[in-house]
Parts: C-alpha cells; structure tokens; sequence
C-alpha cells in the first residue's frame, strides 16, 4: 500500500502557482510568469519543483463518456468477506485494471471499496458487476448506486485573486 511521505509546506509563490494552475491547468508557463510577476525561467524552475516534489501530479484529460457510448455511470460499493492484506491488494490491482473502471476507493467503514464505473447501459452495468466484481471469491456484498450527474468541488485551493494574478 502507498504511503505519503512527509513534504515540506508550500511557500506563498508555490501557493499562487499551484493555485493559478488548479484554475486554468493549459496555462503556458510565459502566461504564468506574466500573472505572477516572475521571470520565465523562475517560474519553469519552481513548477518543475512542484512537480519533483509530488506536489503537481500530472495534468488531467476529462472525457465526455457518453459520446464514448458509456452514458451510465454508478457507484458500486463493495464489501469483503476476508480483510488481510493480500486479498486487498488483489482485488485493488484487479478492479482498476477493469475497462469501465473510472476510479477505485479503498475506503474505511461498513463497506471496502468504492468503485466509479461508466458503462453503456442497465445491462451492461449488471454484467460488469456480475462478472469482474462478484466473481472474486473475497467479495461478500455488492450495492450499485445510479448516478444522475456529477459536479466538480472547488477543491482544497482557495481562487486566485484577479486583483493580485
């Protein structure tokens, strides 16, 4: 299982940095720099540390899932009927190597895993469920939860000021 290890706190320009970016992730680095006051150099310099240090993880692609014929997305939550570590981590690595499989939360509680699914129909929800998830001889309890739409939070970053970026 991962573990985080202990990083050093953001100083206020990697706070704005990382702030800008969160808003906008296609800003270039020359549009950067201009907003922060900063030279281009500098600027590159301090993303390619965030990005050294973990703070930066990458940057996202957001598809339209139902123009990809996956219009149904769900929410399954899983129970297991063994916990130990190798069942666990079997079934993780198992789950999000799974097409269809948006994401997978090993979560604390009544249920173990949390699994964000998008799948072309009710029928094809069934059988994902019936055959990758069921099928693991681990799993005591399945429960499928529709979603209706989805929103993006503001996340852990306050907005960027425009009086000062």
């Amino acid at each position: 299982m991962k573990k985080r290890e202990q990083r050093p706190l953001l100083d206020e320009l990697d706070r704005r940095i990382v702030g800008l970016l969160a808003a906008d992730p296609e800003l270039t680095n020359k549009a950067l720099a201009r907003r922060l006051g900063l030279a281009e150099s500098t600027c590159a310099y301090r993303v390619r540390a965030l990005r050294e240090r973990g703070v930066v993880e990458g940057t996202t692609l957001r598809l339209d899932l139902a123009a990809l014929g996956h219009p149904l997305q769900a929410l399954i939550k899983v129970r297991l009927e063994r916990h130990n570590a190798e069942h666990v981590n079997r079934l993780y690595a198992s789950l999000v190597k799974t097409p269809g499989v948006i994401q997978v939360f090993h979560v604390a509680g009544a249920d173990d895993f949390y699994l964000h699914v998008a799948v072309a129909d009710a029928e094809a929800l069934r059988d994902f469920v019936l055959l990758h998830v069921t099928v693991h001889r681990v799993v005591r309890q399945t429960e499928t939860h529709l979603i209706f739409e989805r929103r993006e939070g503001v996340g852990v970053l306050p907005a960027p000021d425009p009086a000062t970026d």
